[in-house]
C-alpha cells in the first residue's frame, strides 16, 4: 500500500468536509462574515444588490392606512407610510424577487416571522433587516420597557445606567423581530422652540458624545454578533438640533469652525465607538441638504473618520430633495444626488429601486459603489446572525419584555433623571399630611414622552399612583382632575382649584407638555411639534396660580421634554421639580423624591432660559454674548446647565493642579475633595469645565470636559480626579489646525455651570 504524498492534519478534514456540505460558502456559518460577503455578493444580480439598499414600512402598517384613509388623504402626505401606487398585497412579490432587502414599522413578532418567511423564498434567501425607533426602549411595541426618555437619561449623568438600559432594549428588540434601532439621536439641542429636544441629551457637544457612545455599546455590544445585539444608528448627522426657526426641517446655516468643534464630535465619538449606521438629517447645511451632502458622507464621514458601515436616508427626504429642497428636478436626479454622496439605503418605499438600476446601466453610478454600499449591509445581516436564525419564539417575549430587571433599570434611571430646581424647605413631605394634586398631567401617560405608542395600563405608574403608593398610611392624598390635556383646562376647574387646596396642608400642581405620538390633537412637542414660545401651554399657569392662591405650599412638578421658561413659577412655588419624560416607572420615581425615600441627584443637560426672546441661551456661549442687556427683562437664565439640588449639603475643597505648568504636548490632573456635610446619603455629580484665558480665535467661556457621579454617605469626603490631557485643551486654530496654544487655562470643578458653584485654578501651558 502507497503512503499518501500529503499527510493533512486531521482538523483540516474535518473543516473541509464541513464546507462542503453547504451548497454555497455564505451559508455556511463556520466562515466568517467578511468571506460570507465575499462569496454571497457575486452571485447578486444588480436588481438584488439594490434591493439591499432599499427599505419599505411594514405591511400590516400599510394595510392599516390603507383600511382608514382615502386615497386623497394618502397622497397628500408621507406620515403614514402608504404606498398609493403600490397595493400591500404586491409587496411579498417584490420580496421573493430580492427588491426590498430592509423593513421598518414592524411591531409584532408575528409579521416579522412572516416577512422573513418570504424573504427566505427568495432566490438566494437572503434575510431582512428590521429597523424600529427604539428611542428610549421598544416603545413602539406594546408591553415593552419605557425608560426616561434620552433627556432624562442625560439629566441622570449615569452612563452605566444608560449603557444598561440599552442592552435591555435590544433583548426586547430581538424577541420581537427587529435588529437595527434608530438611536442615539446625538443632535446638539440648542433651541428649545424644536420639538424634538426630548429624544437629545441636551446642549453640550462632551455630555451628548458620552451619553451617545454609551447608548452605542449597550446595544452593539462591539461587534454586534449573535442574537441579543441590535446595530446602533447615530442621528441625524448633522446639526438639526439648532433650527434656523425652531422647526424641524429648516435650514441650518453654520460655519465650519462650528461643525468641526460643535456638532461633530459627537458623530465622531461614535465612529471611534464602533456605530455601525448612520442617518442623514432632514436639513440643509450651508444651502446643501443633508441628503446630498457629499462632503458630510463621503468626505468627513468616510474619508477623514473611516467609517465602514452603511447610511441609511430619513423618513422620505430623497424624495424632499425634488419636492422641498429643489435641488433635483427629477427622482432620478435625487436618487443620483443621495447616492452618489454616500448614501446607501432607502428609506423608504418603491421610488429608489428603478431609477437606482437605470443610473447604474446608464454608468452614472458604479456598480462598485453599488457593491460598497451592499457589502456593509450583507455584512450587518451576517454578524447578527440572520442568515441563520431569523425567526424569533414569539412566545419567549413575556419572559423578557418589562420583566423585573428591566423595570429596576427604568426605575433607576428615572430616580436620578428627576431635577430638584427649587426647594423653601417644603421638600422632602412629612408623613401625616393631607396633600392636594391636580393637573393636566398628573394622572396620564405623558411621562412616557415620545417614540412610544400606548402602553398596557398596569405597566405605567401615573404620578398620582405613584403618590398614592409610596404614600404612609397617615397621608392622605386628594386628587383633583381637571382632565388630561394640557391644551384644555375647564375655566371652572381653574376655579375649584383654590377652594379645593384650601383643605389641603401643601398642594402639588403637575403641568408640562404632552408628547405623546398616539395623542396628535393633545400633542404640544415631540418631531415635527415645534412653538414659536417656549412657556407652559394654554392655561396651566392660571391653573398653577390658582392652587397658589389657596395661600398653601404649591409645589409644580414639570413633566415635558423640552426647557419650559416660567419666571412666575420659579419665583412663587415652594418648590419646583423637573420630571422631565421620566419613563413608565416615572410615577413612581417621583413619588419616592417627593416623601424622602430617594434624594434627588438629577442635573441639567441643558440651559433653562428666562424666555424665547432669550435664544440662545447655552453656557458654553462666546465671551461677548451678554457684553449688552436687554431692556425689557432681565439677561440671565432661569437655570443653568449642570443645575439641581439634594436634600443634602455638599461642600468643595479648593481645586489642586498636580502640575501647574506643562508643556502642549503634556498633561496634568485636577483634584478635589467633595464632602456630603448634611445628614443623608446622596448622588453628587462633579463637573469639569476649562475656560482658555486668551486665544487667538474666541473659545466658550467655559466648556465640559469631564463629569462624575459619585455616591457619598453622611459626613463622608472622598476625592474626585480628572486627567486634563492636551485633547482637553485643544481646539481650532486660525489655521483650523487641532491643537494647545500655549497660555493661560482656568481649570473649574463644581457642582455645576454656574460660576458661584465653581472652584478654580489656573494651569499654565508653555
Amino acid at each position: 500500500m502507497k503512503k499518501p504524498l500529503f499527510k493533512f492534519p486531521l482538523a483540516v478534514i474535518f473543516t473541509a468536509s464541513v464546507f462542503n456540505a453547504y451548497a454555497a460558502d455564505y451559508k455556511n456559518p463556520a466562515l466568517t462574515a467578511e468571506l460570507r460577503v465575499d462569496d454571497l455578493l457575486p452571485r447578486m444580480t444588480l436588481v438584488e444588490k439594490i434591493g439591499q439598499m432599499n427599505q419599505f414600512v411594514g405591511i400590516e402598517h400599510i394595510k392599516r392606512s390603507e383600511k382608514h384613509l382615502s386615497l386623497a388623504e394618502m397622497q397628500a402626505g408621507d406620515a403614514h407610510g402608504v404606498y398609493p401606487n403600490l397595493h400591500s398585497s404586491k409587496i411579498p412579490n417584490l420580496i421573493r424577487k430580492g427588491e426590498i432587502g430592509s423593513f421598518l414599522h414592524v411591531v409584532d413578532p408575528f409579521e416579522a416571522n412572516r416577512l422573513q418567511q418570504i424573504a427566505s423564498e427568495s432566490r438566494l434567501g437572503i434575510p431582512l433587516l428590521i429597523g424600529i425607533d427604539a428611542i428610549h426602549g421598544n416603545g413602539l411595541v406594546s408591553g415593552s420597557t419605557i425608560y426616561p426618555s434620552p433627556l432624562t437619561m442625560a439629566s441622570s449623568w449615569n452612563l452605566d445606567l444608560v449603557r444598561q438600559a440599552s442592552v435591555e432594549t435590544a433583548l426586547e428588540m430581538r424577541i420581537n423581530g427587529a435588529h437595527w434601532a434608530f438611536t442615539p439621536n446625538i443632535d446638539i439641542a440648542r433651541d428649545p422652540r424644536w420639538g424634538r429636544v426630548g429624544e437629545t441629551f441636551g446642549e453640550d457637544t462632551y455630555l451628548v458624545g458620552e451619553m451617545g457612545v454609551a447608548v452605542i455599546e449597550g446595544l452593539q455590544q462591539g461587534d454586534f454578533i449573535g442574537s441579543e445585539k441590535v446595530l446602533a444608528n447615530a442621528k441625524h448627522f448633522v446639526a438639526g438640533g439648532d433650527p434656523l426657526n425652531g422647526l424641524n426641517l429648516s435650514p441650518m446655516d453654520v460655519s465650519l469652525r462650528s461643525l468641526k468643534q460643535d456638532f461633530f464630535p459627537p458623530f465622531k465619538r461614535a465612529v471611534d465607538a464602533g456605530v455601525f449606521t448612520f442617518m442623514a438629517a432632514h436639513n440643509e447645511i450651508n444651502g446643501v441638504p443633508a441628503h446630498a451632502n457629499r462632503f458630510l458622507f463621503t468626505d468627513v464621514l468616510r474619508d477623514q473618520w473611516g467609517f465602514e458601515g452603511f447610511v441609511v436616508s430619513d423618513w422620505m427626504d430623497i424624495e424632499r430633495l425634488k419636492g422641498l429642497h429643489r435641488v433635483a428636478p427629477t427622482q432620478k436626479e435625487a436618487v443620483f444626488q443621495a447616492v452618489d454622496a454616500g448614501l446607501d439605503m432607502h428609506m423608504h418605499g418603491p421610488r429608489f429601486l428603478k431609477p437606482l438600476i437605470e443610473l447604474v446601466e446608464k454608468g452614472r453610478i458604479s456598480e462598485a459603489r453599488i457593491d460598497a454600499a451592499v457589502r456593509s449591509i450583507l455584512l450587518a445581516k451576517f454578524r447578527l446572525g440572520l442568515f441563520e436564525n431569523a425567526q424569533v419564539d414569539t412566545t419567549a417575549a413575556a419572559g423578557i419584555m418589562f420583566n423585573d430587571q428591566h423595570q429596576q433599570t427604568a426605575l433607576k434611571l428615572a430616580r436620578q433623571g428627576i431635577v430638584l430646581l427649587k426647594n423653601d424647605k417644603v421638600l422632602p413631605l412629612a408623613a401625616g399630611q393631607k396633600i392636594f394634586v391636580t393637573g393636566p398631567n398628573a394622572n396620564n401617560h405623558t411621562l412616557m414622552g415620545d417614540w412610544v405608542f400606548e402602553q398596557p395600563e398596569e405597566n405605567i405608574t401615573t404620578i398620582v399612583e405613584g403618590l398614592k403608593a409610596v404614600a404612609k398610611p397617615s397621608t392622605s392624598i386628594d386628587y383633583f382632575d381637571v382632565g388630561d390635556q394640557v391644551k384644555n383646562i375647564a375655566p371652572e376647574a381653574i376655579a375649584a382649584a383654590t377652594e379645593r387646596a384650601k383643605k389641603a396642608d401643601v398642594a402639588i400642581v403637575v403641568v408640562g407638555s404632552n408628547s405623546l405620538r398616539y395623542d396628535r390633537k393633545g400633542k404640544t412637542a415631540g418631531e415635527n411639534v415645534a412653538r414659536s414660545s417656549i412657556n407652559l401651554f394654554g392655561d396651566q399657569l392660571a391653573l398653577v396660580k390658582a392652587v397658589h392662591a389657596s395661600g398653601v405650599p404649591t409645589i409644580v412638578v414639570l413633566v415635558n421634554s423640552r426647557p419650559l421658561a416660567e419666571p412666575w413659577v420659579v419665583d412663587n412655588a415652594a418648590a419646583l421639580i423637573e420630571a422631565w419624560e421620566p419613563g413608565a416607572l416615572g410615577g413612581q420615581a417621583l413619588a419616592e423624591i417627593i416623601f424622602g425615600e430617594v434624594n434627588p441627584s438629577g442635573k441639567l443637560p441643558i440651559t433653562v432660559p428666562y424666555s424665547a426672546g432669550h435664544l440662545q441661551s447655552v453656557y458654553n456661549h462666546k465671551p461677548s454674548a451678554f457684553v449688552r442687556k436687554y431692556v425689557d427683562g432681565p439677561t440671565k437664565n432661569l437655570f443653568e446647565f449642570g443645575d439641581g439640588l439634594s436634600y443634602t449639603n455638599f461642600i468643595y475643597s479648593k481645586a489642586k493642579l498636580d502640575r501647574s505648568s506643562i508643556k502642549p504636548n503634556q498633561s496634568s490632573s485636577v483634584t478635589v475633595t467633595v464632602t456630603n456635610s448634611g445628614n443623608r446619603d446622596g448622588d453628587e455629580v462633579v463637573q469639569l469645565y476649562i475656560r482658555d484665558k486668551f486665544s487667538r480665535v474666541t473659545r466658550p467661556v467655559k466648556e465640559l470636559k469631564g463629569f462624575q457621579r459619585i455616591r457619598l454617605k453622611a459626613k463622608e469626603s472622598r476625592k474626585v480626579t480628572f486627567e486634563i490631557t492636551p485633547d482637553t485643551l485643544a481646539y481650532y486654530d486660525l489655521d483650523m489646525n487641532w491643537r494647545v496654544e500655549p497660555g493661560e487655562f482656568v481649570i473649574m470643578v463644581g457642582s455645576s455651570s454656574r460660576k458661584s458653584d465653581l472652584k478654580t485654578v489656573t494651569l499654565r501651558v508653555k
